[in-house]
């Protein structure tokens, strides 16, 4: 008897269990389900959250509040470390929204009553911040929805779609994000969605597959603008683009022998052309010696700045061609996608302009030097081997006690789906589903790697967005070709007590925000540094600028 007959014979004495584990999971269906997962966040959002005082998370909010006040008053942004320039401009143009309808007068700097009122002062301060706290919370919800209308065409049962929607909008991440405003949350998604694209894309060919890879650089380079730190999360997109491809991703007939093919291809390539002029005087702008200077960069990767830029275009290049000839993409497609992901790049850099600041390309630009400048690894140049061996070792022991949940618990129900994601890998090769195995294998490899990146940071809550999505993706791949699984006698309530553990587990670090009783006053540590024309009515200090001046 062979190993599969074994595994088959132990799966068919369960035969009592329910036959349809999943639908007893999602019994609202798919748009009862969504609006229940949409509703379930708005609750949690005003219970735990929305009315909380208007210093409790004043890092970030302070920082995306502070310069869309700036912006709406004229003023220059002032916040560049992430850089978080979408952030800011969505709670920008909220205000100006929101001020002409109304609905909020506390929309810019000026607007704002001098500290001395301490009154006047705290009530503009708290419209401003629950304005913004609602720009978190509609950002969320897009989102969470954007999620699942992405993850469905990926598989064949929407009822694991439905349950992965679930785990992402209730991880520890967007929990955390759709109540405050922080750089994780944009940057995060983008890259989540953008994978999910890439991933479609890679299973079978369309006719608008080329147009579709121009999308992902579109989000990757958006993300980017966001929070620089996500640019390890998009050097492992090209290898997980090979991971997922199928034979079905090669070439749909009109990419193989249409006559128009060449033609779209070149229209491709001209519209990219101008778009990358377009662009140029923003490139110029991030790698300008007096920009570079100005931003404090440390010295750059490789002895010159723009080098390992150089280097990451020509391999996301040569593995889409790699990509090609194993997939048998024709060579048709193969240009209007290379086209497309030049294209998508140059317009993503054109939002730049929407409120330009040459530190902001700068930032977008130079990704891992702006990363060293708040890197928290110890300096590992002196040469000591052993020391560096030392230091990577506790770091990997450190993320192994975060994943074993037990030795480090943590606001992370994430942490439980990987659990099952690793025994499912294992299922997998078990039953000799390589490339599914393999599949899932890497996006938790690449999820272990950007929670291994922050935990010299502490590995806090906010940075869970951007490694738990690839987690739940992995589950779903997995759930959705295992259907095995689902005929398990404990598959039930595994799965009810999934779905339990992340709406409660999500929760310890919202529910501490808003019973905390600590003071304001940890912001006077940096209110001048960050808030120089807004000083705290608690802090000492008064401001360094006079709202006078520029």
């Amino acid at each position: 008897m062979s190993d599969n007959s074994i595994v088959v014979g132990a799966l068919s004495t369960a035969q009592s269990a329910p036959q349809d584990v999943l639908a007893r999971l999602t019994p609202l269906g798919w748009r009862g389900g969504l609006i229940a997962i949409a509703l379930g966040m708005m609750a949690s959002f005003f219970a735990f959250g929305y009315f909380a005082i208007y210093w409790r998370n004043a890092d970030m909010d302070f920082m995306v509040v502070y310069n869309a006040l700036l912006l709406n008053d004229g003023r220059p942004q002032e916040f560049f470390d992430h850089p978080a320039y979408l952030t800011i401009l969505s709670v920008k143009y909220a205000f100006q929204g929101l001020h002409a309808i109304g609905l909020l007068d506390a929309y810019s700097l000026r607007s704002i009553p001098p500290a001395g009122d301490v009154a006047a002062f705290d009530a503009a301060m708290t419209h401003a911040v629950r304005a913004g706290r609602l720009v978190a919370l509609a950002t969320a919800i897009i989102v969470v929805l954007a999620f699942a209308a992405l993850i469905r065409p990926l598989l064949r049962d929407w009822r694991v779609a439905l349950l992965a929607t679930c785990a992402f909008a209730f991880s520890g991440g967007v929990a955390v994000h759709m109540r405050i405003l922080r750089s994780e949350m944009v940057a995060g998604s983008m890259v989540t969605l953008a994978l999910l694209v890439l991933i479609g894309q890679c299973l079978r060919g369309s006719l608008w597959r080329p147009f579709a890879l121009g999308a992902v650089a579109l989000l990757s380079v958006l993300a980017l603008e966001n929070k620089v730190h996500v640019i390890p999360l998009l050097i492992a997109f090209p290898l997980l683009a090979l991971a997922f491809g199928e034979i079905e991703a090669r070439s749909v007939p009109f990419w193989r022998s249409s006559r128009l093919a060449w033609v779209i291809a070149t229209a491709t390539g001209v519209l990219a052309a101008l778009l990358i002029w377009l662009v140029a005087p923003i490139l110029a702008a991030g790698f300008d010696p007096a920009n570079l200077a100005a931003s404090h960069l440390q010295a750059p990767l490789l002895g010159r700045f723009g080098s390992y830029q150089i280097g990451l275009l020509a391999y996301t290049a040569l593995v889409a061609v790699i990509f090609a000839i194993t997939r048998k993409v024709s060579a048709a497609e193969t240009a209007t996608a290379l086209f497309a992901l030049a294209g998508g790049a140059a317009l993503g850099l054109l939002a730049l302009d929407i409120v330009f600041n040459p530190a902001n390309a700068v930032a977008v630009l130079n990704p891992v030097e702006k990363m060293q400048n708040f890197s928290a690894l110890p300096d590992a140049s002196s040469g000591n081997l052993s020391a560096v061996i030392e230091l990577f070792a506790g770091i990997f022991i450190a993320v192994l006690e975060r994943y074993s949940f037990v030795f480090y618990t943590s606001a992370r129900p994430t942490v439980f789906v990987l659990w099952l994601v690793l025994a499912g890998i294992v299922y997998a090769l078990w039953i000799r589903k390589w490339q599914l195995a393999l599949q899932a294998a890497l996006l938790v490899g690449v999820a272990a790697c950007i929670d291994t990146l922050g935990v010299p940071r502490g590995l806090k809550s906010e940075y869970f967005i951007l490694s738990d999505p690839f987690i739940i993706i992995a589950a779903a791949l997995l759930l959705d070709q295992l259907e095995q699984v689902t005929r398990m006698r404990w598959a039930l309530t595994t799965g009810i007590a999934l779905v339990v553990a992340h709406v409660v587990v999500a929760h310890p670090e919202p529910i501490k925000m808003v019973t905390k009783k600590s003071g304001p006053e940890f912001v006077c540590y940096w209110n001048q540094l960050y808030e120089p024309l807004l000083p705290m009515p608690w802090c000492a200090q008064p401001a360094i600028k006079p709202l006078g001046t520029n």
